[in-house]
């Protein structure tokens, strides 16, 4: 049964790290992908859009499809859509062509990001210790690699098509062939008496506070990485290649704090490091702020990358504790505010960047991740109380993997 816990473990963790990979070569290729469409800057904006907002979709459809089937199977299939959407915003030549494939990713991604979340949470409840923010360091990972290769596609100029082919052709039977270890945890169905939610459904009211924190995680996580390179450039009169470094430091310190962010969970609780996580986010957006030249404000990005990194993976964890019943459901409603961080942070920061200073733009974000403190609490609900401080021993059950172990 071990064996099937780290095989289970290990291939989530590669979805993670892939879905990491294509969301990068997407987002950081956007230029390249308007020069070849012909898309207008004032077409972009809803190009951009519509992906959140049918991830968002993507989304609700897991949680009702959740119910018939397992949630490895949505993952099985949702990630090698995902992967041959990216292939076709690479492959079109018309603006429908573009807006299809950009569709179909955004449904997927919805799907992709919710299953995953799900198996990464019955997989932490049947571990019964922090495991969460080890998938989210491999999304890091991923995320690095990603922009990585994108950057070689820039540099070599080469074809869209050309640089998004061997990515595909090497994650897509990966993913495919790792998806026979994904498990299916029956553990987080285990309690069906009444819960903390009073029930075994999911009271909206009480998940309310961590779908504010998520979505106020990303909104600092779209500040940073669609204004930092402007930010710097254009109000800290860096060079231009230097403004290209803080979103890199930022995904290197999510990854950093990430991969050590468990060990904190178990020692000191998911309450502690969340409130440290949410005072260091507020104090690297306070640096940014007030920093009177470029390396300063690099040092603000990246105690806003160590601060974020640990906030959304314990969001995701402490759904799944708050609703032992229901931790699917609650999951793949609670990633909905994923993408409602994203459509707001972007505009908010440059309409108040615009109308203000985009120094005094950055200053809500710092305030906002600081609402994230009187929600603390919230994040020690459960029964099981793994993860606060005193975890529960390893349980043998691994539920069902999805290959019928």
């Amino acid at each position: 049964m071990t064996d099937v816990l780290r095989r289970g473990r290990a291939s989530l963790a590669f979805s993670f790290f892939a879905q990491g990979v294509a969301f990068a070569l997407l987002v950081t290729r956007i230029p390249a992908i308007q020069d070849r469409y012909g898309v207008s800057d004032g077409l972009l904006p809803a190009f951009l859009a519509a992906v959140p907002i049918l991830a968002g979709v993507g989304s609700v459809c897991t949680e009702h499809l959740v119910k018939r089937v397992p949630p490895s199977h949505v993952l099985r299939w949702a990630q090698p859509v995902v992967l041959l959407a990216l292939l076709g915003v690479g492959a079109g030549d018309g603006l429908w062509e573009l807006g299809l494939s950009l569709a179909a990713f955004g449904l997927a991604v919805g799907a992709l990001d919710a299953s995953m979340n799900m198996l990464g949470v019955s997989l932490q409840h049947t571990y019964g210790r922090s495991i969460m923010l080890g998938f989210h360091a491999a999304f890091s990972l991923g995320g690095i690699v990603g922009a990585s290769l994108a950057w070689v596609g820039a540099h070599w100029d080469l074809a869209l098509f050309v640089s998004y082919l061997p990515v595909v052709l090497v994650l897509l039977p990966a993913a495919l062939v790792g998806s026979r270890w994904y498990v299916d945890g029956s553990g987080q169905k285990e309690a069906q008496a009444p819960d903390v939610a009073g029930g075994a459904g999911v009271g909206f009211k009480l998940l309310l506070p961590l779908c504010l924190v998520m979505a106020i995680a990303y909104i600092g996580d779209s500040t940073v990485s669609n204004w930092s390179a402007k930010y710097l450039q254009d109000v800290l009169g860096s060079s231009e290649q230097l403004a290209t470094v803080p979103y890199n430091v930022y995904m290197v310190t999510t990854l950093l704090g990430r991969a050590v962010g468990d060990f904190g969970v178990r020692r000191f609780g998911a309450v502690a490091v969340v409130r440290v996580g949410a005072v260091v986010s507020a104090a690297g957006f306070a640096v940014v702020a007030v920093a009177p030249g470029a390396w300063v404000g690099m040092l603000g990005f990246t105690l806003v990358g160590f601060g974020l990194c640990v906030i959304v993976p314990q969001t995701f964890a402490a759904a799944g504790r708050l609703f032992p019943g229901a931790a699917d459901a609650a999951v793949a409603r609670l990633n909905i505010f994923n993408y409602v961080g994203f459509l707001i942070g972007s505009p908010l920061v440059g309409a108040l960047g615009d109308a203000w200073s985009y120094r005094g733009a950055m200053l809500v974000p710092m305030v906002l991740v600081l609402v994230t403190l009187f929600y603390a609490r919230s994040f020690a609900s459960g029964p099981s109380r793994y993860g606060d401080g005193h975890e529960r021993p390893r349980t043998a059950d691994v539920g069902r993997g999805s290959n019928g172990l």
